[in-house]
């Protein structure tokens, strides 16, 4: 019978959540690297060599790989020969080790969790309580998968019960354009089939923590209907033309993974979760010998990609002097390096300034001809003055964009992924842009940011209000100031390019 020491069990869970926030399981970024190589469309090209070199950087300065470092998800298989040598419960033993891991003093990551969801919604400080699912199997070894799932993939996670005559390829055709760019592909996509509403949603999950194997799978053919519906579904969604960060192209997906459960006859319960550019998750045993070893990479195997910034075709922008007439003059898919000081918020902040112009108080920071920058940054440590800091998602401020536009004398913005019908036309009448930097490359962003300090609400903690002093910083113009949106136009040059969608979900 095997005994696992509590010590060596909370050792494992933290070290594997330090692990991931820093090393791409190698199968994904060697996927992401042919990518690199078959892509046909530069701004794609280029947000995959960003995403690459950051890759590589994290690496090398263990630091993570994207801001949010996500929600500490854990698979759990017991042996039923298992014994604990423990005072804790697993449950415990679990957040004792994402704890320490997130609270690492070499490599603090973000704290993202928040309790009292629909109340307070109250940071828990140490990205606790984790979410853990157990099986209970034959043995006497316990095995573990620990994944980080950030915010922006996992919000854009769909369930849908069709009927048992619907099609399921239909179904996930016609909403992945709906999910928009938030989740950061290139990315893998996860289908959960049959089960009840929940486990299609956990089978979903739980794909996604298996290797990048679909170039096996072509080569050898499908077996299963399983199989047949993985090949199917990478062909098309990747024929849709989304592309690297929304922006047009040849790689949506590097794999799709599908799993499947037996299901009620008057149900076929399918769901859909799309892992982003910062898959992150780790597979270990423990037997009772110790703590697990995690094996460490080798950089040579990183894709040989060096993203660097091009002065021949990017424009270099101050943003100390930025005017309306220069915004206005930016045009879609222009690349830029951005220079000097911008503010910073993200929802929280949004929505207390919203609060303080309600009322006719000051804010604390005058946002006049300022650019604001979508991002919390995780803590900086050593000698970094902030840590990485790659992009949120901007649609979720769009509700917000009329009242910063209109009140507050702010001409530009910085995310991630599109911007909704609203937002565009607030920044049409404006003559304002949106700028969007590539989400999955925090660190290489954090590289060109020289100073930072919080302006405002700092009880706010990662969403505070800060200034970031920043040296070519790269981003494209996402959204003119007509109103163009490259999320809008991109896809469909390339779907139009790649010709392969069906009439009937085109």
């Amino acid at each position: 019978m095997t005994t696992i020491r509590q010590e060596d069990f909370i050792t494992s869970i933290a070290d594997a959540f330090q692990y991931i926030s820093y090393y791409h399981p190698l199968d994904y970024i060697q996927a992401l690297g042919q990518a690199y190589e078959r892509e046909q469309n530069p701004a794609a090209k280029d947000a995959i060599a960003q995403i690459l070199t950051n890759s590589r950087m994290s690496a090398e300065g263990k630091r993570p790989i994207c801001q949010d470092t996500g929600i500490a998800t854990v698979f759990l298989k017991i042996g039923m020969d298992v014994r604990w040598d423990a005072k804790m419960s697993v449950t415990d033993m679990v957040n004792a080790g994402v704890k320490r891991a997130y609270d690492h003093p070499d490599n603090k990551l973000r704290a993202s969790v928040l309790a009292d969801p629909a109340g307070k919604r109250t940071n828990t400080k140490d990205n606790t309580p984790a979410v853990i699912h157990y099986e209970i199997v034959e043995g006497h070894h316990v095995e573990v998968i620990c994944a980080a799932k950030g915010g922006g993939s996992e919000a854009k996670s769909k369930l849908a019960m069709l009927n048992p005559s619907d099609s399921i390829v239909d179904w996930i055709l016609k909403t992945i354009p709906t999910m928009g760019a938030g989740w950061c592909p290139p990315g893998i996509l996860g289908v959960g089939i049959g089960g009840t509403p929940e486990k299609a949603m956990l089978l979903a999950k739980e794909s996604l923590m298996a290797p990048v194997d679909i170039h096996e799978l072509i080569a050898r053919g499908p077996k299963t209907r399983a199989e047949e519906l993985r090949l199917e579904l990478y062909e098309k969604v990747n024929a849709l033309g989304i592309g690297a960060q929304g922006l047009g192209g040849l790689t949506t997906v590097v794999d799709v993974k599908v799993l499947d459960y037996p299901t009620h006859a008057a149900n076929l319960p399918v769901a859909i979760i799309p892992n982003c550019a910062a898959t992150r998750h780790v597979h270990f045993h423990l037997d009772g010998s110790g703590p697990a070893v995690l094996p460490t990479p080798k950089l040579e195997d990183w894709p040989q990609v060096t993203w660097k910034a091009n002065l021949e075709t990017s424009k270099r922008v101050n943003l100390d002097t930025l005017t309306q007439e220069e915004v206005a003059s930016w045009k879609p898919g222009q690349t830029l390096l951005l220079n000097g000081k911008m503010l910073t918020g993200r929802d929280a902040a949004h929505k207390r300034i919203a609060d303080m112009l309600a009322k006719g108080e000051k804010l604390p920071v005058d946002f006049k001809n300022r650019a604001i920058y979508y991002v919390g940054p995780v803590d900086p440590v050593r000698d970094e003055v902030v840590g990485p800091a790659g992009p949120t998602t901007a649609t979720r401020m769009d509700k917000f964009t009329e009242m910063m536009l209109a009140q507050t004398g702010l001409i530009t913005m910085i995310g991630k992924s599109e911007r909704g019908p609203g937002a565009i036309e607030s920044i049409k009448k404006h003559k304002s842009a949106y700028l969007m930097a590539v989400g999955g490359a925090a660190y290489l962003v954090a590289k060109a940011i020289r100073s930072a300090k919080v302006v405002g609400f700092e009880d706010l903690g990662m969403e505070a209000i800060y200034e970031f002093e920043v040296q070519d910083m790269p981003v494209t113009v996402a959204v003119d100031a007509k109103g163009e949106s490259v999320h809008e136009t991109g896809p469909k040059i390339w779907q139009a390019k790649i010709g392969k969608i069906p009439v009937a979900v085109a």
